[in-house]
């Protein structure tokens, strides 16, 4: 199973993060599947690649130690393919998405995996 995950400290409030994230992971290619205060999923599309090679993409929003104008957000991006090699399905994902964030959003990254 592929697994990469990254944390962003992202100056939105925490009320707010959830729609930017929305459009973020639309913008990847990925549909929003469950959405609550402090967590997101959203997943790939089917059709476009099979079925072990779909991602999930899982934001966690740390409203715990969130202020006015911060949060901290965890990205767990994974699949079932076996990493066999260093650029799979699951990385391209992942790095798509963090490209995303690192082109569009103005959020810090606090550790890269």
């Amino acid at each position: 199973m592929c697994r990469y995950v990254c944390d962003f400290l992202v100056n939105l409030s925490p009320h707010d993060v959830r729609a930017t994230l929305k459009k973020l992971v639309e913008g990847c290619g990925l549909e929003t599947v469950y959405d609550i205060e402090d967590y997101l999923m959203a997943r790939e599309i089917p059709g476009r690649v099979s079925f072990a090679k779909l991602v999930t993409a899982e934001v966690l929003i740390d409203i715990t130690t969130a202020t006015q104008s911060a949060v901290k957000l965890s990205f767990v991006v994974k699949n079932e393919e076996l990493p066999l090699n260093r650029h799979n399905h699951c990385r391209q994902v992942f790095d798509l998405l963090r490209l995303t964030i690192t082109q569009n959003y103005d959020w810090q990254p606090i550790s890269n995996l």
